[in-house]
This record gives C-alpha cells, sequence and structure tokens, in this order.
C-alpha cells in the first residue's frame, strides 16, 4: 500500500479505529487482503474495512448487515450496523476471521460449509430483503464473454447459457416456490474461523445475500464434482452435512441432481465465461481446469437440464 491508494490507506485508518478505539495511532501495521474493482478490504489487527463495489445500494447492504448481525451462528457478525461512506464506496468493518488454509486442501472445512448453509437456510426469511444476486453475477459473466472475440469457447459457454430457464439466466424472478434466505456465492474462500485461529467456522461476505432458490448455494461444489475437479468423497461430505443439519435445497435422501442441475449448470457457465474472458485478455490459451469447465458447457448444450427445483417455465 503507498501513497497513490488513497482508498487503502484511508480504510486502514478505519480499520485501526475499530481495532484500537482508544489508541488509533497504534503501530501494529495493516495488510491489505483485496484490492479489487469490486472489493477492497484490509485488516489492522482483529478488525478489517471492506469497500464494496462502486453503485452499491446502501439500503440493501444495511439490510444484509442486518441479517449477519442476528445470525451469529452462521454468518460473521458486523462491528458496525450501518455502512459508512469514503471516496464513492460504502465501507463495512467486520471481526477478523482466519481463512482457510489453501496450501492444506485435506483440512477443507466441507462439514462446516454445509451445515452453516443447512442452518441459514432454515431461518425465517426476513421481511424485505432482497433477491439473492446469484443468478445477476452469473448473468454479468456472461455478458462480458462479448469481449472475447469470436473464440469457439464462447460459442460452447453460450450454448449451455440458452439452455438455462429464465430464472437462471436473472431473466425472470426467481421461483417463489422454496424460497429461502441464501448466502449467493458460496466457496471455500468464504468461511473463516472467529476467533481467529481456530473458533467455529463462520460465512462472510453478505453482498450476494437474499431470497432465493437455496439450491444455488450448493451449486459451485455441484458443478466442480460434475466436472470432476472436486472428489466424490469431498462432495458426499458436504452435502451428507447439509442434509444432516436439514437443509431444504435436497431431498432429505436419494438422489439431489434434479434439484441442483440447473444451479449448477449456470455457475460452470459463470465459471467457464470468467476463464475464458480472463485467457483472451492474456492472450493465452485455457489451461486444464478452463478446458475442462467449457467442456462442460459444450456437452450442456446437447442435454437439456433437469427442471425439478425451477417450478417456472
Amino acid at each position: 500500500m503507498t501513497a497513490a491508494d488513497p482508498l487503502l490507506a484511508e480504510l486502514s485508518l478505519r480499520a485501526a479505529a475499530r481495532a484500537h478505539p482508544a489508541a488509533p495511532d497504534c503501530s501494529c501495521g495493516a495488510a491489505t487482503l483485496a484490492d479489487r474493482a469490486d472489493a477492497a478490504v484490509v485488516r489492522h489487527g482483529d478488525a478489517v474495512a471492506k469497500a464494496h463495489a462502486p453503485g452499491t445500494d446502501a439500503a440493501a447492504l444495511a439490510e444484509r448487515l442486518a441479517v449477519a448481525a442476528g445470525l451469529p451462528d452462521a454468518l460473521l457478525p458486523p462491528l458496525a450496523s450501518t455502512p459508512a461512506e469514503l471516496h464513492g464506496r460504502l465501507v463495512t468493518f467486520w471481526p477478523y476471521g482466519a481463512p482457510v488454509d489453501p496450501l492444506d486442501p485435506d483440512a477443507a472445512p466441507w462439514e462446516a460449509a454445509g451445515g452453516l448453509l443447512a442452518r441459514l437456510h432454515r431461518t425465517p426469511v426476513p421481511a424485505g430483503l432482497p433477491p439473492m444476486r446469484g443468478p445477476g453475477k452469473a448473468a454479468l459473466a456472461v455478458a462480458r464473454l462479448a469481449a472475447a472475440g469470436s473464440r469457439p469457447a464462447v460459442a460452447a459457454v453460450l450454448g449451455a447459457w440458452r439452455t438455462l430457464p429464465a430464472w437462471a439466466r436473472a431473466e425472470a424472478p426467481m421461483p417463489a416456490r422454496g424460497a429461502a434466505l441464501c448466502h449467493g456465492d458460496l466457496h471455500l474462500g468464504q468461511l473463516v474461523r472467529h476467533p481467529a485461529p481456530d473458533g467455529p467456522w463462520r460465512l462472510i461476505d453478505v453482498d450476494d445475500l437474499g431470497v432465493g432458490v437455496p439450491a444455488w448455494d450448493l451449486a459451485r461444489p455441484a458443478a466442480w464434482f460434475a466436472c470432476g475437479l472436486l472428489p466424490p468423497d469431498e462432495w458426499t461430505r458436504f452435502l451428507d452435512a447439509y442434509r444432516g443439519g436439514g437443509g431444504p435445497a435436497v431431498p432429505a435422501s436419494g438422489d439431489p441432481w434434479p434439484a441442483l442441475d440447473v444451479p449448477a449448470r449456470a455457475l460452470t457457465v459463470q465459471t467457464a465465461a470468467r476463464a475464458v474472458v480472463k485467457s483472451a485478455a492474456a492472450g493465452r490459451p485455457l489451461d486444464e481446469v478452463e478446458l475442462c469447465l467449457v467442456d462442460a458447457c459444450a456437452r450442456m448444450g446437447s442435454v437439456p437440464p433437469q427442471r425439478a427445483a425451477d417450478p417456472a417455465t
């Protein structure tokens, strides 16, 4: 972080004030955890300050913060109930939690992820909460494919996208039947231990939290499993923990795939679209994992999705 980063510098000061309210000028230093166009995150001691994406709706974010504050057994609770404003961005404050160790995949907390999702999905949906933002993010990833030109991979991804129902493409409202409180962007990077380093696991990042189809929250690991990127035993650990927690997105026993197929396809398309755009921007061919995702999209284009999770046409 340098003087050329005024947002990060100010976030550091705000995080320090939260970590040490009596002595905000402490010398324990800060660390930048993320610096992207859609999020800037700075840690100072036990406090974290996050600048959300430009254009974030303040009222919707406040609703999501209130949900997190009210569900401390599932979501990491914020340090402040309302967002602040800084350099034209909304800023929220959080306690620091220890993330999943990317260098130790065998210790990935799949059981915790499944149990936390089940707990979240069983929670009554608060009145006035906005829709979960997952389908909208998938649609945005596909829209950005225009920057990748006419690569063959683009046609495969678009072909798979066209097989999805309108709600999964964010072209129609999500089905109301079976709607639940959803995280909206579940992956292992959204789990932390709080208090660090070995407290209970909690879900973080409320930007996409809202009302929606609960199967969407299982869709990324389901897509990885279907593409051969997640080993069967890890998928089973996650699914069994979700079912064991009474999660409503899938039947308590039997084949879960009719409920998961549409969301898993949507997440596969979203991830493949991002990969194609990224590889085109870098002027390089798709790597092995990216090819796997595009190949899955090519297969989807000729096989209609199962629709048990989609009562709408």
